[in-house]
């Protein structure tokens, strides 16, 4: 695996810690909760992390499924046409190319991380223990504000999504149907959103899959017309597009444009890292998800945009009109608009019912992580202390509420069109998610300083990345830029729109408060790479490994699937 990126060193367990570390940090006394009477076998895989209630249910099919049910969401089937129209089929190519070289980057640093110390909400955390507490508290909001906020994202097209098939089903039916099924997944134990969102990812992975056959089958002429098109929309129109300009300028902004838009579209280590906390066996379960990373990038992302500039022309008029009218569902997916042009009937239906599912998937995951994320800051006193209340599942019960009351938002469409509503989430959102992509690389950069001078040797840990710090500034560098381009269009001639601007700058403006203001109040300080700690709830961790007892599987069928995904 090495050679794709990501060098891992075995999760070895806890004695090749033990010989780096000076003696052992007291442990973190947590918080008295009132989280009912735990069971002995609930006991043995409870998360012990200082006052962390959750439990260690979360098997490794699980956390590998989690991470794309939370990557894979309707950006990738329809939303990805937008892409495809700004700047054509290599610009869409390229743009998705480079950007998952960004993502690999910031997965090694949360890998590394992580794997080390597996606890909740982890980079939330790190970055206030490695980095400063106030650069903590907001990157800890910044996460949360993001995650709660795709959560309504997801709801909207969901209704966009039913709206393929009839109009018959009033909007805020819908939102209302769609946030009590995330309450009731969401309330039960760990192990039943596990079990949700695996079948449900794996529904993702089917689709993506599904798409990339078909779009090679149809390409070499398997298609109703017999027409063997291969890459002729590459010469005709064009590969390039232009966007606002023309000539080299024009190209490069819709180059630019499909950035923008991978940038909103690829994710992946920070689903895989919220679980860390709930997962069994960790530092051996961790290493393989995060691994797994480098894959789906490659296979869904890479390929899923080459497939798109394939099957569709980027001056294709239905495209065009699809989204130029805010079109429901799947009928402005690339996919859909090029089985209607080759004439094949049902499987435009069969795909809006699985963007149906892996957009329910999505909203799904987000609810799931924002409320991880409130409950891990609550446990570092940044967050008001109810939200670190846990039921006797270990669910997290009054941060998940918080979470679903912010999913009411979605109500908003039901008097604004929902296209409108959609391009203000994305907006919001996009800024976020690449300023917790620069937080996860700063706080590795203090993290890889505070081993060098306290004389703990990498190769030492459970798990070690490859190309640090090299990979880290990498990241750094390029999702802080990036930050700042996503509304560069507000600035152009002719394009001033004050909600565009506010969405897409809001949260830039909002980090920087809440770090000054938390700094003040709190007086806290940058630490330097001898101060940082280190130890922190790791004997909790080396305790959990020691006495880790694997659950057997229930049955034959529940023993092929951790066999076959885990």
């Amino acid at each position: 695996m090495a050679s794709t990126g990501v060098d891992v060193e075995g999760a070895r367990g806890s004695g090749s810690l033990k010989e780096t570390r000076g003696p052992a940090a007291d442990s973190e006394k947590g918080p008295v909760v009132d989280n009912g009477h735990d069971s002995p076998d609930t006991a043995s895989v409870r998360s012990i992390n200082g006052g962390d209630h959750t439990h260690r249910t979360l098997k490794s099919r699980h956390i590998q499924l989690i991470g794309i049910g939370g990557t894979i969401g309707t950006a990738l089937y329809v939303q990805i046409g937008k892409g495809l129209l700004a700047g054509g089929p290599a610009s869409l190519f390229i743009a998705f190319t480079l950007w998952c070289t960004f993502i690999l980057a910031v997965t090694l640093c949360m890998a590394e991380m992580v794997t080390y110390l597996p606890i909740s909400s982890p980079f939330i955390r790190f970055a206030g223990r490695y980095v400063d507490e106030a650069f903590g508290f907001a990157a800890g909001w910044n996460f949360f504000i993001f995650e709660a906020a795709m959560v309504p994202f997801e709801i909207t097209a969901c209704n966009v999504i039913i709206h393929y098939w009839s109009d018959a089903c009033p909007p805020g039916v819908i939102i209302a149907i769609m946030i009590v099924l995330y309450g009731l997944i969401n309330v039960l134990a760990v192990k039943w959103y596990g079990e949700v969102e695996f079948w449900a990812a794996l529904g993702k992975v089917l689709l993506i899959v599904a798409l990339l056959v078909f779009t090679f089958v149809a390409m070499l002429g398997g298609n109703p017309l017999k027409d063997r098109f291969g890459f002729r929309y590459w010469r005709d129109p064009g590969a390039f597009a232009q966007l606002y300009h023309d000539g080299d300028l024009g190209r490069f902004m819709g180059f630019l444009q499909c950035l923008i838009q991978a940038s909103f579209t690829i994710a992946g280590p920070d689903y895989v890292s919220m679980a860390a906390g709930e997962a069994e066996n960790p530092r051996f379960v961790m290493p393989r998800a995060f691994n797994a990373v480098f894959y789906r990038l490659t296979t869904f992302f890479v390929l899923g945009s080459l497939a798109v500039g394939i099957i569709v022309p980027h001056n294709d008029e239905e495209l065009k009109l699809a989204f130029s009218t805010g079109a429901p569902g799947a009928a402005a997916s690339p996919y859909v608009v090029a089985m209607n042009r080759l004439r094949i009937r049902v499987l435009p239906d069969i795909v809006n019912a699985m963007v149906l599912t892996a957009a329910f998937s999505a909203g799904n995951s987000y609810v799931y992580c924002a409320s991880r994320s409130l409950y891990g800051m609550a446990l570092e006193g940044k967050a008001p202390r109810i939200f670190r209340h846990c039921t006797a599942n270990g669910v997290p019960i009054y941060a998940v509420g918080l979470v679903l009351a912010i999913a009411l938002l979605g109500f908003l469409q039901v008097s604004n069109d929902a296209a409108i509503v959609l391009q203000w989430f994305v907006n919001l959102v996009t800024a976020s998610q690449l300023i917790n992509f620069a937080v996860m690389a700063a706080t590795y950069l203090r993290f890889h300083a505070a081993l060098r001078a306290q004389g703990i040797d990498r190769r030492t840990l459970p798990y070690r990345s490859w190309m640090q710090p090299y990979a880290a500034w990498y990241a750094l560098i390029g999702c802080f830029i990036m930050t700042f381009v996503g509304g560069y269009t507000v600035f152009l001639p002719g394009h001033w729109d004050i909600p565009t601007f506010l969405f897409s700058y809001t949260m830039i403006a909002i980090c920087p408060i809440l770090y000054i203001g938390y700094k003040i109040v709190k007086k806290t300080k940058i630490y330097s790479p001898e101060e940082v700690d280190l130890q922190k709830n790791l004997d909790e961790i080396d305790h959990y490994e020691r006495t880790y007892v694997p659950s057997p599987p229930g049955n034959a069928f529940q023993r092929f699937l951790d066999r076959t995904f885990g």
